[in-house]
């Protein structure tokens, strides 16, 4: 949690937050703001992101799943099982 704010204007409360909607929106949408921690309660309830950054946490999650996903099927690998590139190739020619 701690990671979620390097600045104070990244934080609202969800009463403000609700009263200034589309102003916060703009902030974020035009890349003014990278960020919005709402608070309720005093405790960190959600976080507003625009489309590109949540996009690219998506594309970078994926990609982490996608790497890990790899590394558990090499180290399950038997050399005895394997082909060649170029037998594979040729296979499809």
């Amino acid at each position: 949690m701690m990671g979620l704010l390097t600045r104070a204007e990244q934080a609202v409360s969800a009463t403000a937050m609700a009263r200034s909607f589309g102003a916060k929106l703009k902030e974020i949408s035009s890349g003014l703001t990278t960020h919005l921690v709402i608070f309720k309660d005093n405790e960190p309830a959600a976080v507003l992101i625009g489309v590109e950054a949540f996009q690219a946490m998506q594309d970078e999650l994926e990609d982490l799943r996608a790497d890990n996903l790899a590394a558990v099927r090499l180290s399950s690998l038997k050399d005895n099982a394997t082909v060649s590139f170029e037998d594979m190739e040729a296979r499809f020619r």
